[in-house]
Order: structure tokens, then sequence, then C-alpha cells
């Protein structure tokens, strides 16, 4: 069977679906090829939460979470649902960070983003459910947030469907070929036709591209959340919680109670390395430890720990973001958002659809290309502590 697309999308997590969306949303007839069921918990765009924050090392990510926060409310008016939770958000920065705090600090400031740095005792008197170490330092951002991953994700398919777009799951896409004036996308049923592909396939991204002999240094990390029980869970929610950021290595991350009465916190990228195809799915004990370690001396009163999720992380050496056409297969972009990406969701969407359809987007991407270092040099010393 053949069928002939406007535009093709390769992978229907948050970030696929994203640009699906936005593919549909500008009239164009789309296709979207997810190899799992959709909702899967194979990826990285499952469970309840992800953060949304200004706070970054960058002025160019600074600004492309201002553009984050608008697309989100775009979302929500069009769904008609509400996606952004703000509870403010709290960088920790312990004596000697491993995560400098001032790339965060000279960021915020260069873009205009307001921001408060707060004592130990300031932190007290605010948030009473905090024990930190003397001389940890707190850069708080008033409008850090919390959306929702998988409800996120399938409102997007929802309304790309909606908008015409043919979603197909349980479809792996076996061979993309670039003939020049088209892309040929290869499943085992079919072969789809179309003016361009954006593929968003993270862990996945590079079995797509070797058949175009190109190829991006990934690695993929088999990671770890846990929910924590309260036994008061009023004095956790997110009326009177903001969520938080361990800046340090090992670095840990951790939210307000969120559509139930538990705490969920996580250690950035503390797991192995795996391959995406064999990676189990059972709770590491060791992991586990080292978190509630930190969580209940940390946040006292958070509870034990109740069950625990594997997730994907699927890292560039240097952590940025993909954004941006295969050199030589014009037709052929890719999004990968390198473990921090959800947050720019419906952005991601936004910007993949304008490369597709018209090569360029107003935003700042420059840094997101294929030809820089931390991609192109195989010397690059990989830092995925930002």
């Amino acid at each position: 069977m053949s069928e002939t697309f406007d535009y093709a999308v390769v992978g229907l997590g948050a970030l696929g679906s994203a640009t699906a969306y936005q593919l549909a949303l500008r009239g164009h007839r789309v296709i979207g090829l997810e190899q799992f069921p959709l909702g899967h918990d194979r990826g990285a765009s499952h469970d309840t939460s992800r953060i949304l924050r200004h706070s970054y090392h960058t002025p160019t990510y600074v600004r492309l979470t201002c553009e984050a926060y608008d697309d989100w409310a775009a979302l929500e008016d069009d769904a008609g649902e509400s996606f952004v939770t703000v509870v403010g958000g709290l960088d920790l920065f312990p004596p000697d960070p491993a995560i400098p705090m001032v790339d965060y600090t000279e960021s915020l400031t260069a873009v205009g983003i307001e921001h408060e740095l707060l004592s130990v005792a300031e932190v007290r008197e605010r948030w009473p459910q905090f024990v930190l170490p003397e001389g940890t330092v707190t850069l708080y951002q008033s409008r850090g947030a919390i959306v929702p991953a998988a409800r996120g994700t399938a409102a997007m398919q929802r309304l790309a469907a909606d908008r015409g777009a043919v979603l197909r799951d349980s479809t792996p896409v076996t061979a993309l070929r670039d003939l020049g004036d088209s892309v040929e996308v290869e499943t085992a049923d079919a072969t789809y036709s179309c003016g361009a592909v954006v593929v968003c396939a993270d862990a996945w991204t590079n079995h797509l591209l070797s058949g175009l002999d190109a190829g991006i240094p990934l690695t993929t990390t088999l990671e770890q959340v846990t929910y924590f029980g309260p036994a008061d869970p009023a004095r956790f929610g997110p009326e009177v919680l903001p969520l938080w950021i361990w800046m340090d290595e090992p670095s840990f991350y951790g939210f307000p109670c969120y559509g139930e009465e538990t705490v969920k916190a996580a250690q950035d990228c503390g797991g192995p390395a795996v391959d995406p195809d064999r990676r189990g799915f059972d709770p590491d004990p060791a992991m586990l430890g080292l978190l509630a370690r930190h969580v209940q001396t940390m946040l006292p009163g958070s509870g034990e720990p109740l069950r625990s999720r594997r997730c994907q992380y699927t890292l560039t050496p240097d952590r940025d973001f993909v954004m941006a056409p295969v050199p030589g297969h014009e037709r052929v972009i890719v999004g990968l958002g390198a473990a921090h990406g959800f947050k720019f969701t419906p952005t991601f969407g936004r910007i993949l659809a304008d490369l597709a359809t018209d090569g360029s987007t107003p935003s700042d991407i420059a840094p997101f290309c294929f030809d820089r270092p931390g991609l192109t040099d195989p010397t690059f010393e990989a830092n995925w502590m930002v």
C-alpha cells in the first residue's frame, strides 16, 4: 500500500505529537507513526508531571522558556483544558555546587526575568518544610510550574486527530528514503510519500537516520522516579510548596503533591546506560536508597517511598536539544529534547512545523544544529550537569 501526505511525523511521544498537531492545525495532510501503542511507558512522555521554569543556564534557553509559557497558554486555549499549574520554583545551590549558580542568575538577568536569591533562613521562613544545609543559596523564580506529561501528550494527539491528522500506533518505521523532492517513509505494511518528515524518535533516532548515513552521538540512560507518601499531605500541596531542584552532583528534583497525595522526586542523570530495546522496568533499590536519603533529609515529613517507575533519558553529549534538518537531507528534520524537553513541548511542535514547512523559524535555534562541537567533535567531553 502506498499513500501520499504533505508531512510525516515519526514518533508520537510529546514532541512528535506536538508537531503533528501543529502541522494539522496549519491545514496540512499529516501522517503520524508510532512504533508502540500511544501512551506507552517505554520512552520519556509518560507518567504524571514535568517541570516548567524560566531558570536556565544560557540566555537562549531562558528566552525559549518565555516562548514555552506562551505556547502552553495557546495550547490550553485550543484544548479547552488547563495544563500549567504555577507553584514557584527553587534551584538549591549548596556550597561549591557542581552546577554554577552564576550561569543561571546572569542568564535570567540578561533576559529580564525577575528572581530572588534566598538564604537558608529565608527559605525556612517561607517554606518550613525544607531543611537545607548551611551555606545553601536558593534561586527562587515565581513562575515555576508543573505541566502534565501523559495527559498533555494525549491532548495533543487528540487535537491533531481532530484536525485531520492520521495517527497510526504500533507501526514501526523500517526505513527513510530521501528522494530529493520528497521523502519515502516505509513500514511493514505501507510506504508513505511526503514532502518532508520530522523524526521525533528519541532513543531510536539513530535507527531511522542510519539509512541516510547520518547519526547523532547519543546515550540512553534508565532513570527512576519515586512517589513518597507524606503523613500530612496538606503540608506538601501545590498551594504551599514549590517544586525544587538540587543543583549539585548528584542532582535531584521534586514536586509538591500533584494530582494525588504524594511527593514525586527523582535523580537527574543517575541511571545506567542501556539499550532502549533491551532495558528493564523493575525499580533499582540502590537508586531508591540514594534518593530517599536525600528527600527524607531535605524534606522531613515527605514520608516513605510508595512506588517507583522507570523512564528513559536520551542525552546528547552537551545536553543541548536538536532542532534541525539532517545535513545533506534537508527534508528530514530531527527534534530531540535531550531529557529536558518536555517543558518546551508545544514550542518544539511549533518550531519543527516551521522547519518542515518553511525551512526556518523565528525562534533562536542556532545552538541546536547538527554542526556544533558537542555532536561533531569526537573528543568532546560529555557534560550532562546543567
